[in-house]
């Protein structure tokens, strides 16, 4: 069973952070800053040993692959951002690219959406535009790619690199441009690119584009959460207020945060029936965004390694027998800033991944 974590890069600093944010900003800072909203939540979170790293150090990287292997992950999923041929956060993937030694199958989601301050309800300001320019761009993103789908840790899916789209349906020139990059692929040695998308807010079933994809990865708890969660008015009020605050570019201190169950929302993803063979099942590992949100944040309840060991063995099996896939995408390696993440902590130190690995040996589906 190969395990994809979705990894994130946010954690070096880069001239657009300093810019924005203040000089010497990384995600670390949204994660000191957190503080308990009722008694018992936990937060803040801490990695064990105080190891608040530094991505673009390449022992950082041999590091996080390393103890990826150990465990059981199969690879990570780089979230990568480009702007028309401007990049944020590209240096931890182009170190990894360089040094053979970071030894770990990765693949690319594209994170195809405006760069705002929304994420950390500062308002919504944005502050680069998530453009899709004409065909020279898309040439130049295609080559951009290629550097990575031929290197020989890429993930290919039926001989070709998979490469992961987080919302097509934001592209307007979506068939367009995934027809030159298949072309493209084809005339540089490859068979071709195996496109996924990564969000609930598209739909192959649905979407005149949908063919173009291989695959339907559900994200999850996202995926859950949208389609099946108990419309509650506490939730619809607070979600109405999220909304109005934001649009007047108020603060949301004072709105409630909504909790959900983590049990129920695991029973819901083992409940799941793909809508087609197409869909990829995901599965998380927490989430809570305190430190991005404050008192606006949403919150999973009831979080311990010995459910994410049980509920993960059963998507396992879910998996082989329902889904006939033998791939997960999992949240997350290192969303500290939304509590999705395997490294170690100090609350559980290796307890994360442990799960994982006893899963994986539990369904005997650990790599050899």
């Amino acid at each position: 069973m190969k395990i994809i974590a979705f990894y994130l890069p946010q954690f070096h600093t880069f001239p657009e952070n300093d810019r924005w944010w203040g000089k010497g900003f990384t995600e670390w800072e949204n994660l000191k800053k957190a503080t308990p909203l009722y008694q018992g939540h936990n937060q803040p979170r801490e990695p064990l040993n105080d190891n608040y790293y530094d991505l673009s150090n390449i022992e950082t990287l041999r590091w996080q692959a390393q103890l990826a292997k150990e465990y059981g992950i199969y690879g990570f999923c780089y979230y990568h951002y480009w702007f028309d041929g401007h990049m944020l956060m590209e240096k931890p993937m182009e170190n990894m690219l360089k040094d053979k030694s970071v030894d770990l199958p990765f693949c690319i989601c594209w994170a195809n959406e405006n760069w705002t301050k929304a994420w950390a309800k500062k308002s919504r300001e944005v502050l680069i535009s998530q453009t899709y320019g004409d065909k020279k761009d898309w040439e130049n993103h295609f080559y951009y790619f290629l550097q990575f789908f031929k290197d020989n840790r890429y993930i290919m899916v039926n001989n070709k690199p998979l490469l992961v789209i987080y919302r097509p349906e934001l592209i307007p020139t979506l068939k367009e441009m995934l027809e030159v990059w298949q072309k493209l692929a084809l005339e540089n040695g490859l068979d071709g690119i195996t496109f996924a998308y990564q969000q609930t807010t598209y739909d192959h079933t649905k979407a005149e584009t949908g063919y173009l994809f291989d695959y339907g990865i559900e994200y999850e708890p996202n995926m859950v959460k949208n389609i099946e969660q108990c419309k509650t008015l506490p939730v619809i009020v607070r979600k109405s207020l999220n909304i109005i605050f934001s649009k007047l570019n108020l603060p949301t201190k004072k709105i409630a945060s909504i909790r959900y169950s983590y049990d129920d929302a695991w029973k819901r993803i083992l409940n799941h029936v793909p809508k087609d063979q197409k869909m990829i099942p995901g599965a998380f590992v927490d989430w809570d965004n305190t430190p991005r949100y404050g008192r606006g944040a949403s919150i999973y309840e009831g979080v311990t390694p010995e459910k994410f060991e049980k509920y993960l063995s059963q998507q396992i099996k879910h998996t082989r027998k329902i889904y006939k896939k033998d791939m997960i995408f999992l949240f997350a390696w290192n969303e500290w800033g939304e509590g999705g993440y395997l490294e170690p902590d100090k609350k559980y130190g290796y307890g994360m991944l442990n799960a994982v690995k006893r899963a994986l040996l539990s369904t005997n589906e650990f790599p050899k």
